[in-house]
């Protein structure tokens, strides 16, 4: 502020002033936003003399135009008009008459006495002006006026204000500017009524009081909450006004404020303080009672009471103040009748605003001591009934801020109270406290509620186990809703006097909660209070559950039928048997609830899984259910693997996991297996799934017999279906998961099976190398496609992880049978890799199958999919070092553990750290081919970061060796780019971006060096590029291979002219931007020189394809690329008598069939131009 004052006295007349102002104004008014005004003003300069400085400043603002901000900060001009105000806030509290400051009056004596000087008078339309701002500056004019009215010089000021107000508020203007206006001067008036001395204005009290109460009653404040809450303020300050400051003697005094007088070591100090405090709280001064209180406070305590009620918090918050402050200055039967109106809000008839209000109000006339310990024993029961404030509407409830509220009172309980008065009101208190701090759904309450309690732990003294259970529920763990509800409340269950309470609470409120995650958890943190009462939850809650399954309310019978089934399973834990009757109970619970149909309607998915749930957990507690019911949940079991909802699926497989085992043990019957076998060829998908996922956890004892058609049926299900109708990823995922879990399933139990002979056992493993390993290689391949994008992925995954489980069920069983071969990468063979490979032929995982393995990891890891490069690179590296089974006959495995080092951590998702890495096995033959087909969607893709990773990765390997080896790396890759053009023919989805990559490659000057190669590898790309731009109507493929088709042009080799004549004879495609593309490609080709036309006619040429216009008429276009052939001495007659032929005979093909895709603007709708 002294800069703005030194700069406004140096330059006071310039303009340019407001220039220099507005970015010191902006800083200060960010630091008054942060630390608030009170304790910035405090810095600003406030001698007489910069009263008339600041004023004319604020009249350069005020009237200069408003300039429109098209950037996002701020001009500057709002931030100097608030911090102007804000220093003329301070100006006008000099000690001084005004008028003997104001130099306009020096030579004027005409002004009256008690006359406004005439700065004043500016400063008030000043002010006035800004009460109609919607910005910062009504508030802090409302500031100024407060101070500036208030003091002794300015009574008719004052007066004319007031009457200007009255005028304001019994207009009836409804435009946006009057309401701007009215809630400046409701707000002013209330700054002056907390700034003003009481004679000044007890006067005006009851005109103000009028208009306020019928602007209270009218529709505009019913529309505005914040009109709603300056009339509640200044409310309570016109209240204040007409109620002399005391401080009654019937209030509680705390003697002392401190935690540690409070928690004292020596007793016989802390009796005196006890007694001292009760008879402080006895003692009332009778002489408060004759007291007289003007009627008008009557009328301001309604509207207080009201505004508890109010919508909107800040209106409540500040009525709460209100009641708070006038029932300080009120005597001690008046502040019963407070209380007692204000209990009053608690009424069940009342909403969630009156609940939160009344809490407000009990906390505000608690901290001041207006809340007497005998008036507790009523006022608990109220804020204990609030802490758990929870109503149901519609899908959700409200009262998160009642609950939030009622832990504010308690919290204020803790903190207004000597521990003698508050012993048994924390015992109370503290199970209920402790319960929202473990149970709430919502963070802040949880919070609050702990502080609540840690604050009443500190301050009343020694509380048992209040420092443990304090420490345990701390900010931070609550956070955490699965951390307080199965840690934090599990903790302090084992302490006296709160597993009941918090049992209560989640069988009463928690498992019938309307969010259905909360009902899941609700029914894990009750299995877990288990372990301290067993028998209390088998014979009260248990019980009390069995019948809420059956009820008509969604959610009980869902979160009941979730907690019977939880406990269930707790009570087998703690090895607590359930008596034959009840065990009956319980398991006649799921046929119960399907006699009652509650699957069907709203809430059946729910159910269904509750029900998997449920079976779940009876089959691992081992509950005896009769024949009969385990039949009848077999068909439930099943019915929900049918369902078209995944997570009812994997809830019945993780049940049927359990089930089969725990009551067919001894057998299994007979269609089950058969059952899932049919369908996984039905035409439902829902039903392919679930199927799938069904046959993968059946034990061995269902698959013994027809292990092999399980193992054909779902291999064939891993095979993306005929039929595009039929096609469904999930299914194809189920297959592969389902497919490798009943392989490991068969390889454990018949390892261990005594009866079967060798050549059994073989047949097993066999079909596992022949069939499974090459199904789960053909899934590596899946890359279907739908709206949901790339679904094949999920499959490819899938495939991943089977064939690493695959991969160490076949070496297991190897090291097992060969001597040679000890279990254990510690106890590595004494053979070399050489005669590992010579003798491989009697393994069954061989050296091929080594290869494929790594070769299709290795091309899924530098795929354009970050996570999958992850779960593969994830995946080999666990291949090469697992210490449990040693996957041998890998080849190169050195250089594969020089890529693939065995750390964890390793970001593998990140291209600029993968890819510089795999490149490397472009040098190694056997994976290079499976590389580039991976490498080469990477590049030639959509996504430029990963373009720009993987290109410059495959540059660095190419170019960072001397001349002999990059030729040699170049020819390489070139052999393998044939290889993947020959290996994906016609298949676009690799030959796009493959020649996208030639395109970057031959722009970077690779391929065009390699001597006697470059031609070999030019005919061998001219030969794909006429096979793959045939006929083409891919728009990207056709710019790339013309592109492609120049490059090879340019080549000083034989193959240049052949891949000339191709570019000739795209300048008579169909399509005008091919023939343009073509041209342009031609021109550059030309202007390089080269042999391709005689050096004479270049010009001619060069001619011909300037100024023809190609995107213009086929047959123009056709001619002069007749010319230019001519010209460069090719042969064009046979496509012209080909083009000749095909004309003949088009006219009599047009009468019997008509090509969709025939003509341009067919070709140009379907493909987006």
């Amino acid at each position: 502020m002294l800069i703005i004052r030194s700069r406004t006295i140096e330059v006071a007349a310039s303009d340019e002033i407001l220039d220099i102002i507005k970015p010191i104004c902006i800083i200060i008014y960010s630091l008054v936003t942060v630390c608030g005004y009170k304790a910035v003003i405090k810095f600003f300069p406030h001698q007489v003399s910069d009263l008339e400085l600041a004023v004319s400043l604020l009249e350069k603002c005020h009237d200069t135009n408003s300039v429109t901000s098209l950037r996002q900060e701020s001009t500057g001009e709002m931030e100097a008009k608030c911090v102007i105000l804000l220093w003329l806030s301070i100006l006008v509290l000099v000690p001084f008459d005004i008028a003997s400051v104001d130099s306009s009056i020096a030579c004027n004596n005409e002004l009256g006495e008690l006359e406004p000087a005439p700065l004043v008078s500016r400063v008030l339309g000043f002010c006035k002006d800004y009460l109609s701002s919607a910005g910062p500056m009504r508030t802090i004019s409302g500031l100024l006026l407060s101070r500036l009215l208030t003091r002794p010089d300015m009574p008719k000021a004052f007066i004319r204000f007031i009457d200007w107000a009255h005028e304001v508020l019994s207009s009836s203007k409804d435009d946006v500017m009057g309401h701007f206006q009215l809630l400046g001067v409701v707000e002013a008036l209330a700054a002056l009524f907390k700034a003003g001395s009481w004679n000044l204005l007890l006067d005006i009290v009851p005109s103000v009081w009028n208009d306020i109460s019928s602007l209270g009653k009218s529709g505009t404040a019913a529309r505005s909450p914040l009109l709603r809450k300056f009339l509640v303020k200044l409310s309570q300050r016109i209240g204040l006004t007409c109620l002399p400051y005391r401080l009654p003697s019937w209030r509680y005094m705390s003697r002392t404020r401190s935690l540690g007088g409070n928690v004292s070591s020596a007793s016989q100090k802390l009796d005196q303080l006890d007694a001292g405090a009760t008879s402080g709280v006895i003692l009332q001064n009778m002489q408060d009672d004759d007291a007289d209180v003007p009627e008008i406070i009557e009328e301001i305590m309604e509207v207080l009471l009201s505004g508890l009620r109010d919508t909107d918090t800040v209106v409540r918050w500040s009525a709460a103040k209100g009641i708070g402050r006038i029932t300080s200055r009120l005597t001690s039967i008046l502040a019963e009748e407070v209380l007692s109106s204000v209990l009053e809000l608690f009424s069940p008839g009342e909403g969630d605003g009156s609940w939160h209000g009344g809490c407000l109000a009990l906390a505000e006339l608690a901290r001041r001591g207006l809340l007497l310990p005998n008036s507790l024993p009523k006022v608990v029961p109220v804020v204990v009934k609030a802490l758990h404030y929870d109503i149901r509407r519609g899908p959700h409830s409200v009262g998160s801020h009642v609950r939030d509220a009622a832990a504010y009172v308690c919290w204020a309980f803790g903190r207004a109270y000597y521990h003698v008065d508050m012993r048994n009101i924390l015992d109370q208190l503290a199970p209920h406290l402790l319960t929202v701090a473990c149970y709430d759904r919502e963070v802040n309450c949880r919070r609050a509620s702990a502080a609540a309690f840690q604050e009443n732990v500190g301050r009343q003294g020694s509380y048992p186990h209040g420092i443990d259970i304090v420490n345990t529920a701390d900010y931070f763990s609550l956070s955490s809703r699965v951390n307080s509800y199965l840690h934090v409340a599990v903790c302090i269950a084992q302490y006296e006097g709160y597993l009941h309470a918090f049992a209560e609470e989640l069988l009463n409120s928690k498992i019938c909660h309307w969010d259905k995650s909360l009902r899941e958890l609700a029914a894990e943190a009750l299995s877990a209070l288990v372990k301290y009462d067993p028998e209390y939850f088998a014979n009260y809650i248990l019980e009390k559950l069995i019948p809420c399954t059956l009820s008509s309310d969604l959610c009980m019978r869902h979160g009941a039928t979730l907690a019977a089934a939880e406990l269930s399973l707790s009570l087998y834990q703690c090895h607590y048997p359930l008596p034959d009757d009840k065990q009956r109970k319980v398991a006649g619970i799921v046929p119960a609830i399907e006699k009652a149909r509650l699957y069907r309607g709203k809430g059946g998915e729910i159910m269904r899984a509750a029900v998997s749930r449920f079976i779940e957990c009876i089959s691992l507690s081992h509950l005896l259910v009769p024949k009969k019911i385990i039949r009848s949940l077999l068909d439930t079991l099943s019915e929900n693997l049918r369902h078209p909802n995944s997570q009812i699926q994997n809830a019945a497989v993780r049940a049927l996991k359990h089930f089969t085992v725990a009551y067919f043990g001894d057998g299994s019957p007979s269609d089950a297996t058969t059952m899932y076998l049919d369908q996984l060829s039905n035409q439902n998908v829902a039903v392919r799934r679930g199927s799938a996922l069904g046959l993968g956890v059946l034990p061995y004892q269902f698959l013994a017999t027809k292990w092999k058609d399980v193992l054909i049926k779902l291999c064939g299900a891993c095979a993306i279906e005929d039929n595009p109708e039929d096609r469904d990823a999930e299914a194809r995922v189920n297959a592969v998961k389902g497919l490798v879990a009943v392989c490991e399933t068969l390889t454990q139990e018949r390892e261990q099976a005594l009866s079967l002979s060798e050549e059994d056992v073989m047949s097993l493993y066999l079909l596992i190398k022949k069939e499974v390993m090459m199904s789960l290689f053909n899934a590596l391949e899946d890359y279907s496609i739908d709206n949901r994008g790339d679904v094949g992925s999920w499959v490819r995954e899938a495939a991943m992880n089977g064939l690493e489980r695959c991969t160490y069920i076949l070496c297991k069983r190897d090291s097992l049978s060969s001597s040679a071969r000890p279990l254990g990468v510690e106890h590595l063979p004494n053979l070399s890799n050489d005669e590992l490979v010579e003798n491989d032929s009697r393994f069954l995982f061989d050296t091929d199958l080594a290869t494929t393995l790594v070769a299709g990891l290795v091309k899924q890891a530098v795929e354009k999919m970050d996570k999958l490069r992850e779960a593969a690179a994830i995946v080999l590296q666990r291949v090469l070092y697992n210490r449990e089974i040693f996957v041998p006959f890998i080849p190169h495995r050195k250089k594969l553990e020089e890529i693939i080092p065995n750390k964890k951590g390793l970001k593998w998702g990140v291209p600029t750290f993968s890819y510089p890495r795999f490149v490397q096995l472009l040098q190694v033959s056997c994976y290079s081919r499976s590389l580039v087909s991976g490498l080469v969607i990477s590049i030639g893709g959509l996504q430029d970061s990963l373009r720009k990773a993987s290109t410059s990765a495959l540059l660095e390997y190419l170019q960072g060796e001397d001349n002999d080896r990059r030729k040699s790396r170049e020819y390489i890759l070139s052999c393998d780019i044939l290889w993947v053009l020959e290996q994906y023919r016609k298949c676009d989805r690799v030959i796009i971006p493959t020649l996208k990559m030639i395109e970057i490659l031959y722009s970077k000057r690779i391929f065009l060096n390699m001597q006697a190669h470059t031609s070999m590898f030019c005919n061998g790309l001219l030969d794909s590029l006429a096979i793959e731009l045939k006929g083409s109507k891919d728009f990207t493929k056709l710019y790339s291979g013309i592109a492609i088709l120049g490059f090879i042009a340019s080549v000083s080799e034989p193959v240049n002219s052949r891949a000339f004549s191709h570019l000739l004879t795209f300048l008579g495609h169909r399509y005008p931007k091919m023939r343009k593309a073509s041209a342009e490609q031609i021109y550059l080709v030309l202007l390089q020189g080269g042999d391709l036309v005689p050096e004479e006619k270049i010009e001619k040429a060069l001619e011909i394809i300037s100024e023809t216009c190609w995107e213009g008429d086929l047959e123009t276009a056709k001619r002069q690329r007749l010319q230019l052939s001519e010209i460069a001495g090719l042969d064009m007659g046979i496509n012209l008598k080909t083009h000749t032929v095909r004309s003949k005979n088009e006219g009599q093909q047009r009468t019997t069939s008509m090509d969709e895709n025939a003509s341009y603007s067919s070709l140009v709708e379907s493909s987006g131009f």
